[in-house]
């Protein structure tokens, strides 16, 4: 029989990447940041509603399964997080795998979701996670609990990207988009941290226009 105390442990609390995060960017340096995510965040996420509504069909139509895809996230200090996408795969993609990196040309990718990532319009929903304070505009992509422990012991480092608000976009996402290596992506994200500014959240921001025009990065 399980305890009050033992209740209240998450399976999350268990993973031994939580012990070495390291200290958080001081909230001071993020006011700016939180400001923007709310007025940004509320304007695209109004904006995103006819065109979630309008994927959602065709996702219908194109595959089985639900519209919306959800999943727990390792959030701001190892914090778990729900994020909500518009699914892009098949509704049995890790069935058979389990918790999987996915690669480019993903062969679980349906037709509508190939289109969807090239956009990003898969990302949409997580408008309402920035405005909720989950997530931000910018910064570090969250991972899978069970990936970012695999992560952690091959890349020490790895955990330390959760020393800021996950984003919608990241440093990494403009520099290599969906096709580098965890390595390279933890690599990129503190950098990120380290050198984290205002104004490198607009570049980052504005290159992620560029992007999304373009296609460059998509998996």
């Amino acid at each position: 029989m399980q305890t009050s105390v033992e209740k209240t442990i998450s399976p999350e609390n268990h993973y031994s990447f939580l012990e070495h995060i390291g200290k958080p960017i001081p909230k001071s340096k993020l006011i700016g940041k939180r400001i923007c995510d709310i007025i940004f965040g509320t304007i695209f996420g109004i904006i995103s509603l006819p065109i979630i509504l309008v994927f959602a069909i065709l996702i219908k139509l194109n595959s089985k399964g639900l519209v919306f895809f959800k999943q727990k996230r390792v959030g701001y200090m190892g914090k778990p997080i729900t994020i909500v996408k518009l699914r892009s795969m098949r509704n049995d993609a890790e069935k058979k795998t389990g918790a999987v990196w996915a690669k480019k040309n993903d062969p679980r990718v349906t037709s509508v979701g190939r289109f969807m990532r090239k956009t990003r319009v898969d990302e949409l929903p997580q408008f309402w996670s920035i405005i909720k304070g989950d997530m931000s505009l910018v910064g570090p992509r969250p991972e899978r609990f069970v990936l970012t422990q695999e992560f952690y012991e091959k890349w020490p480092e790895f955990p330390q990207r959760l020393r800021i608000t996950p984003g919608i976009t990241g440093y990494a996402q403009v520099n290599g988009g969906y096709d580098i290596s965890p390595g390279k992506k933890c690599h990129l994200d503190n950098y990120y941290i380290k050198n984290y500014s205002f104004l490198f959240d607009i570049k980052i921001a504005l290159e992620t226009v560029k992007i999304i025009i373009t296609g460059d990065g998509a998996r």
